[in-house]
C-alpha cells in the first residue's frame, strides 16, 4: 500500500517528496504517520509544519520560498546579536562550558531576574526534555559560577546570587525544524523549556516561531517521580498560570479579571498570556498590559 504526503484533490505525490511503502495495521498505523512527519524535512527539506508567507503582487499572491539554513552558527550569531530584540533578554556570553556541558548561549532576563540557556539544534535524535533539565540542573547547582560569568561579562550593575529569581530559569532549543517526538514532549503546562523554530526566506525575511503546547496539557510533575534530576529541579523552578494569581482572591475579583481579560484578548487574535510570578503579563511581541491581583482589588 502507497502512503505519501499529497495535495487536496490530487492522488499523485507531491513531487520531491519521499514516498513510504509499508503494511499498515491499527497498531503501526499511528507510528507510520509520525515516522512520515519526521522524515519529509530530514530528507528533501521540506516541513510539513511551515508556516507559508506571501508576497502580494497587484492583487495576487506568490509564495516566498524557504532558504536553507546551512550553519547552526549562522542562526546563534544573529540571535545573540538581537537577543533582546527576539526574546527581550539581555545576553551574557557564548559558549560557556562548566562541568563537561557548553551552553552556546547564556541570556538574562532583567525583567523576571533570570537565567535563560539557549541552544541550536540540528539533531533530530536528541531528547529535549533531558537535555533541557540537564541544563536547568547545571545552572542550579552550580549558581555562583552563572552569576561569576555574568559580573564578567554583563554591563552595568554586577549582579548577587540572592537578586537572581531562580525559580524562572529557562531553557530555549532553536532550531529550523523539530519532530513530531519533540513536539510531543514538551506538551506539559509548567514546563520552563520552549522550543522556537527559525525559518529563512528568499526575500531576506527570518521567521521565528514558538511551538506552543497545548491548553490542558498535563503537569510535568507526573513525570518527576521518574528523574532524580527532574525532581530536584521541579522542586526549585516553577511556570505560573492564571489560577496561581485567583486563589485567594474574592468572586467579584475574580470575575471583574475575567471580564478585563476578554476584553484584552478581543483586540487581536495574537496576543497570548504569560503569567510570572508577580503578575499577569498579556503579551503581543512584549508586554502591553500587566496585571497583579490581590486580594480585593486589581492593579494594571
Amino acid at each position: 500500500m502507497y502512503v505519501g504526503p499529497t495535495l487536496p484533490g490530487r492522488e499523485e505525490p507531491l513531487i520531491g517528496i519521499p514516498s513510504f511503502s509499508v503494511q499498515l495495521s491499527p497498531v503501526t498505523f499511528p507510528n507510520i504517520l509520525l515516522e512520515i512527519f519526521s522524515k519529509t524535512h530530514e530528507e528533501v527539506g521540506y516541513n510539513l509544519f511551515a508556516v507559508p508567507i506571501f508576497a502580494i503582487n497587484k492583487g495576487n499572491l506568490r509564495e516566498i520560498p524557504q532558504k536553507p539554513i546551512e550553519l547552526e552558527k549562522d542562526i546563534q550569531s544573529l540571535v545573540e546579536r538581537n537577543l533582546k530584540t527576539i526574546f527581550g533578554v539581555d545576553f551574557v556570553t557564548s559558549e560557556f562550558e562548566l562541568n563537561g556541558l557548553r551552553v552556546d548561549t547564556l541570556g538574562f532576563n532583567k525583567e523576571s531576574k533570570s537565567f535563560v540557556v539557549i541552544e541550536y539544534k540540528r539533531d533530530k535524535n536528541i531528547s529535549v526534555i533531558d537535555q533541557g533539565y540537564a541544563y536547568l540542573a547545571l545552572l542550579l547547582n552550580n549558581k555562583a559560577d552563572f552569576i561569576l560569568v555574568y559580573n564578567e561579562m554583563g554591563e552595568g550593575k554586577r549582579l548577587k546570587k540572592n537578586e537572581v529569581d531562580w525559580s524562572q530559569s529557562r531553557v530555549i532549543f532553536i532550531s529550523p525544524s523539530f519532530t513530531i517526538y519533540q513536539r510531543k514532549a514538551i506538551e506539559f503546562k509548567d514546563l520552563l523549556i520552549e522550543l522556537w523554530e527559525v525559518k529563512q526566506y528568499s526575500n531576506n525575511t527570518i521567521l521565528f516561531n514558538q511551538i506552543q503546547s497545548p491548553e490542558k496539557s498535563e503537569s510535568v510533575y507526573k513525570i518527576s517521580q521518574k528523574s532524580e534530576v527532574v525532581r530536584t529541579v521541579n522542586r526549585e523552578v516553577k511556570v505560573f498560570n492564571e489560577e496561581d494569581h485567583l486563589v485567594g482572591c474574592n468572586d467579584a475579583i475574580q470575575s471583574l479579571y475575567k471580564e478585563l481579560r476578554e476584553s484584552v484578548l478581543s483586540i487581536s487574535s495574537d496576543i497570548h498570556i504569560i503569567s510570572k510570578k508577580k503578575y499577569i503579563a498579556f503579551v503581543r511581541k512584549r508586554n502591553f498590559v500587566d496585571i497583579v491581583v490581590w486580594k480585593s482589588s486589581l492593579s494594571i
